[in-house]
């Protein structure tokens, strides 16, 4: 089952499973487990090439030294437009490590107000990931078995997935679609 918010249909697991990060259990593992990095809109690339000088300071030399080597993104192997990864496939090159936790230095230079821009969308929405078609969008969530104690976490707060990203799902749709959102939901 889908329920459709204007042009974006939401899955029904986005609405009935829990999840809330627990980054005392995983320790930000996302941020360095997968095969490539985060994905990006195709408008993300200019605001990286804009930020990076002024985030820079907050990377560390690995990172430092695959986004001067690779790019500050990238194209992967399924032709997907990405942030770039340390040793091609290892950590994202936009990680801070902070106390045996991984984190991200562009979220970093935000809270310090160095950057105006968050994150990528991809990384602050997870773990919803967005298919997108000519008309429409549909969220999905991802299920991965790192995010365990999420999901636990999640379970234990009775917190769904789609509440938990309030703030992200705003920032990518707006106010409005996400009431619209929650009306939807309880009507269910």
């Amino acid at each position: 089952m889908m329920i459709e918010v204007e042009q974006v249909l939401v899955h029904e697991d986005v609405l009935k499973e829990n999840f809330v990060c627990n980054l005392s259990k995983c320790k930000g593992i996302c941020c360095v487990e997968g095969d490539s990095g985060a994905p990006l809109d195709h408008d993300e690339k200019a605001v990286l090439e804009e930020i990076y000088p002024k985030i820079k300071h907050l990377l560390n030399e690995k990172g430092i030294k695959a986004i001067e080597e690779q790019g500050v993104y990238v194209v992967d192997e399924d032709g997907d437009l990405t942030t770039p990864c340390v040793d091609k496939n290892k950590e994202c090159a936009y990680v801070l490590f902070e106390g045996g936790i991984t984190k991200c230095a562009i979220e970093k230079a935000y809270e310090q107000g160095i950057v105006e821009w968050q994150k990528p969308i991809s990384c602050h929405l997870y773990p919803i990931r967005i298919t997108k078609y000519p008309e429409f969008e549909v969220l999905n969530y991802d299920r991965w078995h790192i995010c365990h104690d999420a999901c636990t976490f999640g379970r234990e707060l009775k917190v769904p997935v789609y509440s938990f990203l309030k703030g992200p799902l705003i920032r990518k749709y707006g106010e409005q679609w996400y009431k619209e959102l929650e009306s939807s939901v309880a009507a269910l």
